[in-house]
């Protein structure tokens, strides 16, 4: 019996290594069927851990193409690893395709493969092992899925890199966070490193989590040796490191690439261990995928997205003009908003449809968390399904039929639920009977599942023209919620409505209520005044430590200065093509682009513009300020614009030679390929574009039709280096006399030379000039 959290539990190592080790070749998941005595081998080899995992990672209806069903294979692979007389966990690993809007799969496409694994499986097996995803949006379809067919176990764990963040840039706190509100049973990380470099990794998610906490490093980093792949890492390092994660509170441990069985032999020594780990205290805490909210002191929720009283936001939502939204939810980011409330709420619009497409777009541009705001449960439902990571919900109030409808939707996706301090009865007029609702929602919330810490409450701004006398009941009950162990909600600007000089009235209403207990008001952030009460509350009450938050924002304030900052803000839009390609808006490149254009040959916007533009944001991703979904989205403006470039071009210009592009086989993104394509047509060059998931083979064929001057590899997944390097050496295998440039986020010059590359360039301008360079020499 598995004593989750309390004794440690040893999982078996290596699989893909082992199966290369022993030299059997082919589709891993079809050998359970070819080779299953070959198979059942290595799960007895395993048998001194204490769970093992079907080798089953690529089984799902979107990366298997082998030879059988899924069902078969399924079956096989679980008939196998039950040779080894222990629990048997089926092992899930991601489709290997890029969702939305980082590629072309969907949500719903990943989540559907993911259940139809978990209907085959859910009876014949013991838990779920599900591994080395790197992007937090499909991890959330497959722990959906799996969590709508069983309740077994469910261990989940992230890839991450050295910077501690995913290849899409969520943080380990950021996937705890997810995880756990969507009901995972452990929670960890796999693969990614060594067990040495994941101790920070290690670390950050122990001081974090609730759950158990799971760790299967590689056997170190691996290094190339004759074109293979080889983990150097001795077994006693392997096991001091093991050692020290235990130490530290972990409470599952096993290996991930290049371990073996003698790797889980010596670390087997440990099951049974007790686990000893400091108590976490959860947090209030939402997050989008590469931003978290922890909502404690003072948050401020931008209130702009909300139709209410805004004709130009109703037009907008009303055209499907969804960028006007964009615009408004960096405006709110850059002025100092910590999430945005999301509403859709107009008669004309089909909410529980428009609700999902408001929120993808938005989270493509936006990386701030949101609180999806709807009197609607389906179009609540169906914004915090679509959504990437925890959101918020606003809301629920004391009425018994609306709590029923929403607290299952609240517990099914780990949301945090604002409830409202009234019921089918109005606001109350007391802060007594405000807070006797919030004490009604609270209880009715844990009936659920859900506990305080994922529990706010709004108790009401009434209007002080009108009812001048409650706005202290307001307060009062405030100040009486704060001490129920939930945060606090506002929505402050009510208070004014009706009175002349309204700033006024909504500034010091928010300092009286910050002193009451109030965590998040709901704001427009781009009120200097309003923003800078809460900063300076932050350095009076001392939750801003030594001022800092504060003297950075005003370290260069005159009131000539706050004047122009808060027009500026308010008129803060994407009008040039330089902060079109920052900010990632392809809807706007082309017709910025052609602006440009009317004044300026195209060389000189894409040198003066285009490629500064680029440059600037390949250094934020480099240094960690911006993570893949906004270097992506800066690519495909960049790719619009040099679109329309291309179309002002001389069509006679000469050609200094021939190139061959192509996005290597199992990589199916291309952006980066295609913006180096529009680059180097811009300088000059002849392009012949392979297009992406492109074969080994069809590069040979293309080299040698075409026989460039040089041949251009993009990857973006780790997974797909492997390919990049089996290209290159058919390449050269078949004599190629070009040079072979590199290039993808996932690579370096190190990694280049390694895999035989001549060449590594970090972005299309580069390769451009390295290109001249060569040129020149010819």
């Amino acid at each position: 019996m598995l004593r989750l959290g309390e004794r440690v539990i040893v999982f078996d190592g290596g699989f893909g290594s082992e199966l290369e080790r022993r030299g059997l070749s082919g589709i891993p998941e079809d050998l359970n069927v070819t080779n299953p005595e070959e198979i059942k081998a290595i799960h007895r080899d395993y048998s001194c851990a204490d769970v093992i995992t079907a080798n089953s990672f690529g089984l799902n209806r979107i990366k298997y193409h082998g030879a059988f069903s899924l069902e078969e294979v399924a079956f096989a692979a679980i008939e196998n690893a039950r040779a080894a007389n222990k629990p048997v966990f089926f092992d899930i690993g991601p489709t290997g395709a890029m969702l939305e809007p980082l590629g072309t799969l969907s949500f719903e496409e990943a989540y559907s493969a993911f259940k139809e694994i978990a209907e085959i499986t859910k009876d014949k097996v013991d838990g779920y092992i599900v591994e080395t995803f790197s992007d937090l949006y499909e991890l959330k379809a497959c722990i959906v899925a799996l969590r709508e067919c069983t309740d077994k176990p469910v261990f989940a764990t992230a890839t991450f890199d050295r910077t501690g963040r995913t290849l899409t840039g969520s943080t380990p706190e950021i996937v705890v966070n997810t995880l756990e509100g969507l009901g995972a049973s452990a929670v960890g990380v796999n693969c990614s490193l060594g067990p040495k470099e994941l101790l920070p990794v290690v670390e950050r998610i122990l001081n974090c989590a609730a759950l158990p906490v799971i760790v299967q490093p590689n056997r170190g980093l691996p290094v190339l040796e004759g074109g293979r792949t080889v983990y150097k890492l001795g077994i006693d390092e392997f096991d001091e490191y093991i050692e020290k994660m235990i130490d530290m509170g972990v409470s599952a441990v096993g290996g991930c690439c290049g371990t073996t069985p003698e790797f889980i032999r010596r670390i087997s020594r440990f099951s049974g261990r007790e686990v000893r780990r400091p108590k976490v205290s959860p947090k209030t805490v939402i997050n989008s995928a590469t931003s978290l909210c922890e909502i404690e002191n003072v948050k401020i929720c931008g209130e702009r997205l909300n139709p209410t009283g805004k004709k130009a936001l109703k037009e907008a939502l009303l055209a499907e003009n969804y960028d006007y939204l964009v615009d408004e939810a960096i405006k709110q980011q850059d002025a100092g908003a910590d999430l945005l409330d999301v509403n859709a709420g107009l008669p004309q619009l089909d909410e529980p449809a428009v609700m999902p497409k408001i929120i993808k777009k938005i989270q493509e541009y936006c990386d701030l968390p949101l609180q999806i705001d709807s009197s609607d449960p389906r179009a609540i439902e169906a914004g915090v399904r679509a959504y990437n990571g925890i959101p918020l919900i606003n809301s629920v109030n004391g009425e018994d039929r609306v709590m029923e409808k929403i607290f299952p939707i609240a517990k099914k996706y780990g949301a945090v639920v604002l409830g409202l301090a009234m019921d089918e009865n109005g606001v109350p007029k007391t802060a007594g009977e405000r807070v006797a609702i919030a004490k009604k929602i609270i209880a009715k919330a844990e009936e659920y599942g859900i506990p305080r810490r994922k529990i706010m409450i709004d108790t009401l701004v009434v209007t002080a023209s009108a009812e001048q006398k409650l706005v202290g009941e307001t307060l009062k009950a405030l100040e009486e919620v704060s001490s129920l162990g939930v945060k606090t909600a506002l929505g402050v600007s009510n208070v004014s409505f009706g009175l002349p000089n309204r700033p006024l009235l909504n500034r010091t209403f928010l300092s009286m209520a910050m002193t009451r207990g109030l965590n998040m008001p709901i704001l427009n952030p781009l009120d200097g005044e309003m923003t800078g009460a809460v900063k300076a509350f932050g350095v009076l009450s001392g939750y801003d430590e030594n001022s800092e938050d504060y003297i950075e924002s005003y370290k260069d304030y005159t009131p000539a200065a706050a004047v122009s900052s808060v027009k500026r803000a308010e008129e803060k839009s994407a009008e040039s093509l330089y902060d079109c390609v920052k900010l990632g808006l392809k809807g706007r490149a082309g017709e910025l682009t052609e602006r440009e254009l009317v004044d300026k040959p195209p060389m000189k916007v894409v040198d003066e513009i285009l490629i500064r533009a680029l440059g600037e944001v390949g250094e934020l991703y480099e240094s960690g300020k911006m993570f893949l979904p906004q270097l992506i989205s800066s690519a495909e403006a960049a790719k619009a614009a040099f679109e329309v470039i291309g179309r002002h071009m001389p069509k006679d210009a000469p050609k200094k030679g021939r190139v061959v592009l192509a996005t290597v086989k199992g990589d199916v993104h291309d952006i980066g390929k295609n913006i180096v394509k529009v680059v180097l047509e811009s300088y000059g060059y002849e392009v012949t574009d392979l297009g992406k998931d492109v074969a080994p083979e069809r590069v040979v064929e293309a080299y040698e039709r075409v026989r460039p001057v040089a041949v251009g590899l993009s990857a973006l997944m780790t997974t797909t280096v492997k390919s990049m390097e089996e290209t290159i050496k058919a390449l050269k295998e078949a004599g190629c006399e070009a040079k072979i440039f590199v290039g993808g986020a996932v690579l370096n010059a190190e990694t280049a030379e390694k895999i035989g590359a001549d060449c590594y360039t970090r972005d299309a301008l580069e390769m451009a000039k390295k290109l001249d360079e060569l040129f020149a020499k010819q």
